[in-house]
């Protein structure tokens, strides 16, 4: 009785990120067109979640261009240049400091600070800046 229960459980799960992962993949897309919203975290987590979900869409997801041109590209420089960098934190203090603005909640302010600090922690010492046009390395 135990085992018909997982089943529908693990197909949920699976369905869940499919979904996730059209979603991320459709943000991506739209932050490829739209100067102010990066697309390759959306497309990494639209990449991890289709891996999550089966391997045929893991597969078709590999197969696109978006993969190709962003995600792989990420793997394989294993880093980001310094104005890919600043992109992303740029935009992504925009939505902290309207979040901030928004909030009344000291807590919530607080966790807010912590996270970007811990963004620009993460950003320069932890992702390497490569120089534009530095050939990527392959993957270990």
């Amino acid at each position: 009785m135990k085992t018909s229960r997982v089943i529908p459980i693990l197909n949920m799960k699976k369905a869940l990120f499919v979904v996730l992962g059209f979603i991320f993949l459709g943000i991506g897309i739209a932050g490829t067109v739209l100067p102010l919203l990066p697309g390759g975290p959306f497309y990494l987590l639209a990449s991890y979640c289709f891996a999550k979900s089966s391997e045929r869409f893991d597969s078709w997801f590999k197969s696109t261009i978006f993969y190709k041109k962003y995600v792989l590209a990420f793997l394989l420089k294993k880093g980001l240049t310094l104005k890919e960098k600043i992109r992303i934190n740029v935009i992504a203090d925009a939505f902290i400091i309207f979040s901030l603005f928004k909030v009344d909640i000291l807590w919530v302010r607080i966790s807010i600070v912590a996270v970007a600090l811990y963004k620009y922690y993460y950003f320069i010492w932890k992702i390497k800046t490569i120089k534009p046009g530095e050939e990527p390395s392959e993957i270990s």
